[in-house]
């Protein structure tokens, strides 16, 4: 066929390897999206290439005290603490409606021990309407489980690795900031047995209440996300996706088309849009359209002319 033509209809299509193929390279971000149903009432979920869910955790999670979320300049700075149903209950009630739209599902995981972790993958791995696992070795919010795995190369591993030997399903490890040397993680992860890497969480920060003295957020600190974190969340994709040869998923500000490309170029396969959502819902869709117009402006054929494109001469 002759390349005008097909660049036309361009194919946005990622395959991440083990499963885990997507019609196109835009997904929501964990912890930003619930479960889809609200989301549902503006746009057809089935349009993205995956939902990500909220974390889900062997017994349902309260969360951390309020107020849980505060705006900050170009950003915001949240303290949910992993609040979720649990996931008897996200089998059981949530699933079921995002299989109903036909969306593509990845599930975050979360645990306080390795044998949390491995008996929520043990669950999920039953349900065939589950494509892929992300495993959430990050979240800053809470006092235990998650970060502690993510700021130890050794102790990631040893997650990584044990989860490798419970599910067949696709691995995806998500990365978090505050560890110094994300190559090095990144290359820890992958020889334990990851598909593919999701980065980054959010950024602890802290905000006072000057009058008060006190702090904002009931749990004192939180996640800073939004476009205040996209430059460091680009150079770290940049840093990891050179640094392994799995897929990496890229996750930090992305707002706008532009914002997308970005990650993209820098190396990453696919992307997810988080914060961005609160101040418009259909935000990923957007970006999707924007990133297929912009391939047809170009005429190319396939995202594979956009992923790892970036010209250091």
């Amino acid at each position: 066929m002759d390349n005008s033509l097909k660049a036309k209809n361009p194919d946005l299509s990622v395959d991440l390897g083990r499963g885990l193929a997507l019609k196109n390279p835009v997904m929501t971000a964990s912890g930003t999206f619930a479960y889809g149903e609200e989301a549902s009432e503006y746009f057809d979920i089935s349009l993205l290439g995956a939902i990500v869910v909220k974390g889900i955790s062997l017994e349902p999670r309260q969360g951390n005290p309020p107020p849980r979320i505060v705006e900050t300049p170009s950003g915001m700075l949240n303290s949910i603490g992993l609040q979720n149903v649990g996931v008897d209950l996200f089998l059981s009630e949530k699933l079921p409606f995002l299989g109903e739209r036909g969306a593509t599902v990845v599930v975050n995981i979360l645990g306080s021990s390795t044998e949390e972790y491995l008996r929520v993958a043990e669950l999920l791995s039953t349900d065939s309407r589950i494509s892929a696992l992300e495993v959430n070795i990050s979240c800053p919010n809470v006092k235990e489980g998650g970060v502690q795995f993510g700021m130890n190369p050794d102790t990631a591993s040893g997650l990584i690795s044990s989860l490798r030997e419970t599910t067949d399903l696709h691995l995806m490890v998500k990365l978090t900031p505050n560890y110094g040397d994300i190559a090095g993680m990144a290359r820890a992860v992958e020889d334990a047995g990851a598909d593919s890497l999701s980065l980054i969480n959010t950024i602890t920060g802290m905000v006072i209440d000057v009058g008060k003295k006190k702090p904002v957020l009931g749990s004192v600190v939180g996640g800073l996300s939004g476009p205040a974190i996209r430059p460091v969340a680009l150079r770290m994709v940049y840093e990891a996706a050179g640094a392994v040869d799995i897929p990496v998923v890229g996750i930090g500000g992305i707002s706008e088309t532009d914002d997308a490309l970005q990650f993209l170029i820098a190396g990453a396969a696919a992307v997810q849009v988080g914060t961005a959502t609160f101040l418009d819902p259909g935000a990923p869709v957007s970006i999707l359209e924007g990133i297929g117009s912009h391939m047809k402006d170009r005429r190319m054929s396939a995202l594979s002319e956009i992923v790892n494109s970036l010209e250091l001469e």
